[in-house]
């Protein structure tokens, strides 16, 4: 059953993109909403962002634009699709509308470049499920074949566990079917068709043109001396083919459906609308079966092995920069889906070499952004961060058991810039291990495509270097996060106007409220990380009394001062020690720093907003030296109150408690 927040929660998301007339077409993936907008500028990322159950946004070239909803986006997108305002809306655009949109948006010279990227993403995400699936059974079997319990290399091993090899086989054998039919799908193509050319070139009957010893009139073979294969060529209609074996292979379908689609829209505009179900399909595979045997598989595994075997030069020859490397880049790849193909060349080297030698240092970059995860964790559980601590929560199971990186990466990684450098030292330090214990073995090895998690350590070798670089890659990370800290210093505005200290609350208290929001709640959030005291506690008779409003009093126990509310500067007084600040609702909210330091004259106080300045809720309002004030004699106390209180209908200030930053101290109803 469809919860009421999810409900809010699916037309607030597409009320901030402008709304339904905005929305040109929609998808997901496995964390996030993904869409394609008639003009991005009109998005809000800020109120975006702040949506509950929103992770974070991601704004892409042109008008493409995702929303990171993180393991419950199934649930976000059926809602959404599901509104009234969204009947007949968002339906997908043909891949000639959508590059015709691009070119009249000027989306940029290299437009293709990322509408390639997605072409990529979007054959592989459906798949990420099975995936996951078959690295979960590999897991399984590997720790198995660790314990001695059975050994899965065996030429004889039982029945039983041949039938267990071929539930996670599967799914990589038939591999260039499903990426043929995701690819298809992708490109407005029938994916079956695209599925069913893939699948002729694995059917029994081809395959039986390169059996050992097959006696089939036309085919020669003959054994590669240097590789130990053995190769066929056939005589098809009297022209020469390659026969390979396509099984594993991804680099041929998406070869093979980015030349089908074209053919397939020429033919469906040649044919008229009654007879396209027929001669549409049977067209196209009667051209593109033959294209893709003789020309566009044998090319489509020379470009796979040639990339693959550029790696493996740069593996042999410079293992260190190579092990270097990988989980380097990995952080920059996955935030832009360029990471595809360097998967799709995991899974090639697997299918012909028999082992790959990319993952490993790439589980250096996973463990590194799980061990940030882990120190955010840490720090909000410090902190009392409830959402953070749901979020980090949920973002380092789905790390660690299911090797899944996206919830960490966006719904944490990018919205603190401070975590990504110290992430990417955990990644170096796995990195240089891998790179120094395996260059004597030739790197960190699998036969398998495995999700790097604690559950697959067991299929990469040897395990001990494997084991020892992820765990490091892990908690240097983490320790990182949690001495120096995640959360962002905002960079600092104008220079503060000057006024008196008691202009703040004459000025505050003078606006004119706002009309015809009655009933409309305002949450105020800590202005600082500290303990939360009711302001009748102040040692302030003004404060105290609630002359000023009634409100709270925080012990700070940093040094970052942030604006409660979302709204308008109102006040700085030019020692820096008070704010006033009207939300857009029409409430006036005072921040004041300490008790009496306006005595200290701005020593110690730096201020980063200005008068007439717009801030969001967290933003960066001044840095004080509570040391400094301390020693000055001052009680640093900082008092947080609503100056028009008599005009709201309530205000319900929330105290005993240690907070941090944003959390919810008071409450407002107009």
């Amino acid at each position: 059953m469809t919860t009421n927040t999810t409900r809010s929660a699916a037309q607030a998301i597409v009320d901030e993109v402008g709304g339904p007339e905005n929305i040109e077409s929609l998808t997901h993936c496995a964390t996030r909403l993904r869409f394609q907008l008639r003009d991005a500028s009109k998005v809000d990322s800020a109120k975006v962002d702040q949506i509950p159950g929103v992770m974070g946004a991601v704004p892409q070239s042109g008008d493409r634009y995702q929303v990171v909803i993180g393991g419950g986006v199934q649930s976000v997108y059926s809602d959404i699709m599901n509104l009234p305002s969204m009947s007949g809306g968002a339906q997908a655009p043909s891949d000639a509308d959508i590059k015709a949109a691009a070119r009249s948006k000027a989306r940029g010279k290299i437009w293709w470049i990322d509408a390639f990227f997605e072409y990529l993403s979007d054959s592989f995400r459906p798949l990420l499920g099975v995936l996951l699936g078959a690295s979960l059974i590999i897991a399984f079997a590997a720790v198995l074949d660790a314990l001695g319990i059975v050994d899965f290399r065996a030429a004889d091993k039982p029945a039983t566990w041949v039938f267990v090899d071929a539930m996670w086989r599967a799914v990589f054998y038939f591999l260039p079917i499903m990426v043929a039919y995701n690819a298809a799908k992708k490109l407005n193509v029938d994916p079956w068709v695209g599925a069913t050319i893939m699948g002729a070139l694995m059917t029994p009957n081809f395959m039986s043109l390169s059996a050992k010893d097959s006696g089939i009139p036309g085919v020669v073979c003959h054994v590669n001396a240097t590789l130990g294969t053995n190769e066929c060529v056939a005589s098809v209609f009297g022209l020469p083919m390659q026969l390979n074996d396509y099984g594993g292979q991804v680099f041929v379908p998406l070869i093979m459906v980015a030349l089908l689609a074209p053919l397939y829209r020429l033919l469906k505009k040649i044919f008229p609308e009654n007879v396209q179900m027929v001669f549409v399909p049977f067209l196209s595979m009667a051209i593109m079966i033959p294209v893709t045997a003789f020309l566009l598989g044998p090319l489509g595994i020379w470009l796979g092995n040639g990339l693959g075997g550029g790696l493996a030069w740069l593996n042999t020859n410079a293992p260190i920069v190579f092990a270097i490397i990988i989980p380097l880049i990995y952080p920059f790849l996955v935030p832009l889906g360029l990471h595809w193909p360097l998967n799709a060349l995991m899974l090639v080297n697997i299918n012909t070499l028999g082992y790959d030698f990319i993952q490993g240092p790439m589980g250096a970059w996973n463990f590194a952004c799980f061990g940030a995860t882990a120190g955010v964790l840490v720090l909000s559980m410090r902190d009392k961060d409830t959402q953070m601590r749901q979020t980090a929560t949920g973002a380092l199971l789905a790390g660690l058991f299911g090797g899944i990186s996206e919830p960490s990466l966006y719904g944490i990684h990018l919205r603190f810039k401070r975590i990504y450098p110290r992430m990417l030292v955990g990644c170096l330090t796995g990195g240089l291990i891998i790179g120094i214990l395996g260059a004597t073995v030739g790197g960190v090895k699998t036969s398998v495509f495995a999700f790097t998690s604690l559950l697959t350590i067991p299929v990469f070798s040897p395990m001990w270097i494997y084991a020892i670089a992820v765990a490091a890659a892990f908690f240097v990370a983490m320790a990182l996060v949690i001495v120096s800290g995640y959360k962002d210093p905002v960079p600092a505005a104008a220079a503060a106007e000057s006024a008196p200290a008691a202009a703040v609350t004459t000025s505050v208290a003078s606006a004119a409220p706002a009309e015809n929001l009655t009933g409309v709640q305002v949450v105020i959030g800590s202005p600082l990380a500290g303990t939360v005291i009711p302001v009748t506690e102040v040692e302030d008779k003004v404060f105290a009394s609630k002359t000023l409003g009634d409100g709270v009093g925080i012990k700070p126990t940093e040094n970052q001062v942030y604006s409660p509310v979302a709204g308008t500067i109102a006040t700085v007084t030019k020692t820096g020690h008070a704010f006033g600040i009207k939300t857009d609702t029409g409430v006036e909210v005072l921040v004041h720093v300490g008790i009496d330091t306006v005595q200290m004259k701005g020593d110690g106080f730096e201020v980063a907003v200005a008068k007439g300045q717009k801030v969001n809720k967290g933003d960066l309002l001044a840095t004080v030296d509570f040391d400094k004030v301390r020693a000055a004699g001052f009680d640093t106390t900082t008092v947080v109150t609503v100056t028009n209180t008599k005009s709201m209908t309530d205000v319900t200030p929330i105290t005993g408690d240690s907070v941090a930053v944003g959390a919810p101290i008071i409450d407002v109803t107009r």
